[in-house]
């Protein structure tokens, strides 16, 4: 059993991981232009930490020790690989990276935006460039952000390994670009913020220390692009979204912490004031009079919203909503959600058939909420094999237990009304 010291350095590295990881990569990523050689180097402070704080007590500011620690590996690395005397009046700029005191932890800039809209840099390969910025910011490994983008896991690291080679082998600044170059920037940035919301969002309890506080990191990510380029209307339209999503938030667990499907939430435990900051930047982004993605979303979350004042959400609407998404996007996930929506509307079989056209798609095979939508809507018109099959795939694709638990239990009703008996597994 570990003892309290070993505890309370643990405790301390896992906050400091949770709180400034990003912040301290983006520091130490931009002035040595190596994010690979950042995250080592970072990773090897965290490690050191472990085996000092026990001894010698967690440092009044954590972040200060990692990142001056972080520093001098990353000088040592570079000492070891170049040698001549422009490489040794770079040293000599790298050694002002951070200061060597504890008392400096407020005077680390956080320049995690300024590392997002780096990372969008045109000449990294376009699909490597908001997985990048999830991995450099956040942290995330591999196995995570290949979810969150439906790819193969070794084709994530594939991908993200060129990209950190290509950044350092050219040599590209990892700095804000000029106000001329954002616009064409904008999109991965905001991409990466949704993956950032989405993975917080699936962790709605706070229960995973690598996943805890992402949802609402995102929003704050989200607020800061909008101060940055305040006319911007996809910016406002990906703010309008999480905010929209946000305010049911409580209603998606009930006392006993069992999952609410959105169908079926108390509306009195939305959050009205987010909803309503949420309609009016949805207004102002609607100005600009360019449509886009994430105002489209941040539409469909509007449409459900009615249910506060007492109306049934427009599926007529939301099905327009999703067939301009499909057609801007292309997405999987958005053709899964205009098919629940089809369903809604014109019934179970009209979402049965436009689910049919898109299963093909390799990405749905391992997506949750496809398995999850086929199950119902096979039960709606009473095709039981297919309906169970597919909730045995969606039981096995989730790891929330609360929404495992939710699927078993909708199982074990279709098994029920079906005549079946029910399976060993269950």
């Amino acid at each position: 059993m570990p003892d309290s010291g070993d505890t309370a350095a643990a405790r301390a590295a896992e906050a400091a991981a949770r709180l400034s990881y990003g912040k301290l990569i983006a520091f130490l990523a931009a002035r040595s232009r190596d994010v690979a050689g950042a995250e080592d180097a970072l990773a090897d402070a965290f490690a050191a930490a472990l085996a000092d704080w026990p001894r010698n007590g967690v440092p009044r500011t954590p972040d200060a020790w990692l990142l001056a620690v972080a520093k001098r590996r990353i000088v040592d690395a570079l000492r070891r690989r170049y040698r001549d005397a422009d490489a040794a009046q770079y040293l000599e700029w790298l050694s002002q990276l951070a200061p060597e005191t504890d008392d400096a932890a407020a005077s680390i800039p956080d320049e995690r935006l300024q590392l997002m809209f780096a990372c969008a840099h045109p000449a990294l390969e376009r699909s490597a460039r908001a997985p990048l910025v999830l991995q450099a910011v956040l942290g995330f490994d591999a196995a995570t952000i290949a979810s969150a983008f439906l790819v193969a896991p070794s084709a994530m690291s594939q991908r993200l390994v060129r990209a950190k080679n290509k950044i350092r082998e050219a040599g590209i600044a990892l700095e804000m670009p000029e106000p001329g170059e954002l616009p064409a920037r904008l999109e991965c940035v905001l991409d990466s913020i949704y993956a950032v919301y989405a993975e917080g969002w699936s962790d709605p309890e706070g229960g995973d220390p690598h996943r805890r506080n992402l949802a609402d990191e995102g929003i704050w990510l989200g607020r800061l692009v909008v101060s940055l380029m305040p006319d911007e209307p996809e910016a406002l339209g990906l703010l309008a979204m999480m905010l929209h999503t946000h305010a049911r938030r409580d209603a998606r667990r009930a006392a006993d912490g069992a999952y609410i499907a959105l169908s079926e939430q108390d509306v009195r435990r939305w959050d009205g004031g987010m909803i309503e900051e949420a309609e009016a930047l949805l207004a102002r982004a609607s100005r600009a009079g360019r449509i886009g993605r994430y105002q489209l979303e941040a539409a469909v979350q509007s449409a459900h919203a009615m249910r506060r004042f007492g109306h049934r959400p427009d599926w007529q609407a939301i099905v327009q909503l999703y067939d301009a998404l499909c057609a801007l996007s292309g997405s999987p996930v958005a053709a899964l959600n205009r098919a629940v929506a089809l369903a809604e509307r014109d019934g179970a079989a009209a979402g049965l058939a436009a689910l049919d056209e898109v299963a093909g798609d390799a990405r749905l095979l391992a997506y949750q909420p496809f398995w999850a939508a086929r199950a119902e809507l096979s039960a709606r018109v009473g095709a039981w094999q297919t309906c169970l099959d597919a909730y045995q795939r969606a039981i096995g694709l989730e790891s929330d237990p609360a929404v495992r638990r939710f699927l078993l239990q909708r199982a074990q009703a279709a098994r029920a009304r079906s005549g079946q008996s029910a399976s060993p597994a269950e």
